[in-house]
């Protein structure tokens, strides 16, 4: 039976295809948490006298020893927060645990420099500093060093990317430019997820959640020491979501599962070297209305060797190989004589193997200076199947990449360095590309640094810019009308969009208690991509084809504020603040059908204010409060520009937790909590979709 245009009881389950109850792999997990948690909970409660405390040992780092995080996404190498010059958070391990956050984009929404958008069950629109379209291409995303962006399109399948957030050590938040160090794509951000060493994950872990969304999670780890200095964890997890409403409250039908499992081994085997080889494995679906579910499949291996020297530098090798695979489906659309011939329902699948290996070097050189420098090299084999709704041509395409970077940091004074350097590639497209960047920092005491920069980042082409063809089923035009075979394609002589970022910041710690930073920065863009018609005849009933080129230009600034207090040893809050203003437009002489619109999904302001409270009775508080500014959005007809806005809300999640014991832990969750639903992303329609409020409780085991 259809369950379009009824809403689901809460905590009831759907079905998925074929019959087959979608709680089936939960209970299996469920039951394996539930054995360990029996196992462990007596001697845990025969010393629960001992693990009063426990609140008190697990709280998360005073605002003081967030400062002295060590980060290593800005210059490659390990600084103290305080002392990297660039407008930089870090979302750490305790945050994510006491956020509630299930998923990496619901952990990233603790990054105040990101604008985050849930567009359904399973899509997200993340960005920073504009440009947040849902298929925003110019934010790098790394795990543990591998880049996981597809050249499908440039941007990141946030669907896929279901890691066990107890695994995650810290997430490193890169607004601005990063090209000098990582290369193309990393123009407006770089986000930068770094998991556990195997060491610091030993013994059993096991997780348990449901909820009315998330209809089932289950996760479990186990870590071993297998040699002297030697150690080794694997992991499963199982998640469940169910679906969405759309607006005019009918089921979305965009329920989804994942499965995933892996492995990470670290070796120390000297006190010089570490060596480091871990893999994933996933599969997982969607729910289409309509259509069979889509199939998402994919793993990944990848080994890392680091060296350390005495003089403080060190070295590193690092080689994996990452396969993804996709089948998307579309729905077949009936023919309409005499023009329209229809389109049988189909599945778009793209198979994407990539190979990449990275050297990278830092050594001091004399007394003041500090040298680093690095080659890459990045091979890819995709394939995307040809199908008449949606093709690549051609279907299958091998592409190379590589690299050379080099970046000299000089100690001009006692509190003053300059950085410089610049990042050389050579892509299939468009040849070589020069990425370099200048960034000043002053330090006047060890508790403020004041900061500049000047980069400049390309977004190198994608498969969908310069091999999309998407045709229109037209046959048959009455004279003297033509009909063109092509709605919408790519253009092979598409270029890649540049930036040019003029940035400053200023980060300091005024007491134990008190931190906060403050970033501005202006963006110049040029060869961004529009959309032009190419029609010189009459052609009925739009003027069709339409593909990509380099039209727009414009630039964007704003500013990104953030602070932390520790209230009371007991509460901490944090606030946060971002502007962005955009000002985009054709370049004169040329058009865009979408009036500089398309590129763009941003909202102007955001407001971020997060508690955290350690209460009595070994029991945790924290809520985040978010306010965001209005979007002005397109998704209209290519024949012109179509606005749309997404309103203005306020989004409100908490969470409230128990450590029973050292290892046992209870909690309840609630997200979006101000409102039964509300709309985040999307042009207007009846389709657009509105995300529920969902409350789930969780029970973990382990440390």
């Amino acid at each position: 039976m259809s369950t379009s245009g009824r809403r689901r009881a809460p905590g009831s389950y759907a079905m998925k295809a074929g019959g087959t109850p979608g709680v089936r792999p939960a209970v299996m997990a469920s039951l394996l948490v539930s054995g360990l948690i029996a196992l462990a909970h007596a001697p845990a409660r025969a010393a629960a006298s001992s693990d009063t405390s426990a609140a008190g040992e697990l709280k998360r780092l005073s605002v003081e020893d967030l400062m002295n995080v060590e980060v290593t996404s800005v210059a490659k190498e390990p600084q103290r927060l305080l002392q990297a010059p660039a407008s930089i958070q870090v979302i750490t391990a305790e945050d994510i645990r006491r956020s509630g956050a299930t998923t990496l984009p619901e952990a990233l929404r603790l990054a105040d420099n990101l604008e985050v958008a849930q567009i359904n069950a399973h899509d997200w629109a993340i960005s920073s500093r504009g440009f947040n379209a849902n298929l925003a291409n110019k934010l790098l995303v790394l795990i543990d060093g591998r880049a996981v962006y597809t050249p499908l399109y440039g941007g990141v399948l946030w669907n896929v990317q279901d890691y066990l957030l107890k695994d995650v050590d810290r997430i490193e938040v890169i607004s601005g430019p990063g090209g000098t160090l990582w290369g193309a794509n990393a123009v407006n951000g770089v986000i930068n997820i770094i998991t556990k060493p195997a060491r610091d994950t030993q013994g059993p872990y096991a997780s348990f959640a449901a909820g009315n969304q998330l209809e089932e999670q289950a996760g479990a780890r186990y870590g071993a020491q297998l040699a002297p200095e030697v150690y080794l964890r694997v992991y499963g997890q199982y998640t469940g979501q169910g679906s969405e409403v759309t607006s005019s409250g009918a089921n979305a039908d965009d329920a989804w599962r994942m499965a995933r499992g892996g492995f990470r081994l670290d070796s120390e085997a000297s006190p010089t070297d570490r060596l480091t080889v871990q893999g994933d494995l996933y599969s997982g679906s969607e729910t289409i209305a309509g259509t069979p579910d889509a199939r998402l499949s994919g793993g990944n291996v990848l080994g890392r060797w680091t060296r350390t020297r005495g003089d403080g530098g060190s070295m590193s090798v690092q080689a994996y190989y990452d396969h993804t695979y996709l089948s998307q489906p579309f729905a077949a659309s009936p023919p309409a004589p005499p023009y329209y011939t229809g389109f049988p329902a189909a599945a778009l699948t793209d198979a994407l193997d990539t190979y990449d290996l990275d050297f990278q070097d830092h050594f001091a050189w004399g007394a003041r200076q500090k040298l680093s420098w690095g080659l890459g090299y990045r091979a890819t084999h995709e394939a995307d199947h040809d199908i008449s709704v949606v093709r690549f041509t051609p279907p299958v395409l091998d592409q190379v990449l590589y690299s050379a970077f080099l970046q000299d940091e000089i100690a001009l004074a006692r509190t003053v360095t300059l950085t410089a350097g610049s990042k050389l590639e050579h892509n299939d497209y468009t040849g070589y590309e020069a990425e370099p960047s200048v960034r000043l920092q002053w330090q006047p005491d060890p508790a403020q640094m004041i900061w500049s920069a000047v980069s400049r980042a390309v977004r190198t082409p994608s498969r969908y810019d310069r091999d999309l063809l998407v045709p229109t089923g037209l046959v048959n035009p009455p004279p003297p009308f033509q009909f063109p075979a092509a709605y919408l394609q790519g253009n092979p002589d598409f270029v890649s969009e540049t930036l040019v970022a003029y940035e400053a910041g200023y980060r300091a710690e005024w007491t134990p208690k008190l931190t906060s930073s403050v970033s501005t920065f202006y963006n110049a863009y040029s060869e961004l991509r529009s959309i032009t018609s190419t029609a010189t005849t009459p052609v009925y009933p739009f003027p069709y084809p339409v593909y990509f080129q380099n039209n727009l230009e414009g630039h964007t600034y704003g500013a990104e504020l953030s602070a932390s207090y520790q209230l009371l040893e007991w509460w901490r809050l944090h606030l946060g603040y971002d502007l962005l203003r955009e000002h985009l437009r054709a370049r004169p002489g040329e058009s865009d059908a979408t009036g500089a619109t398309n590129e763009t999904a941003d909202p102007q302001q955001q407001v971020a204010l997060r508690s955290s409270m350690d209460l009595p009775g070994n029991l945790t508080l924290d809520a985040a409060l978010r306010w965001v500014d209005t979007l002005r959005i397109n998704n209209g007809p290519t024949g012109g520009p179509v606005l749309g806005t997404v309103p203005s809300y306020f989004g409100l999640n908490a969470r409230l937790a128990w450590r029973v014991s050292r290892r046992l832990e209870l909690s309840l969750s609630g997200q979006n909590l101000l409102h039964e639903y509300h709309t985040e992303y999307g042009f207007p329609s009846p389709a657009r979709e509105q995300v529920i409020r969902s409350v789930y409780a969780r029970i973990t085991w382990g440390e």
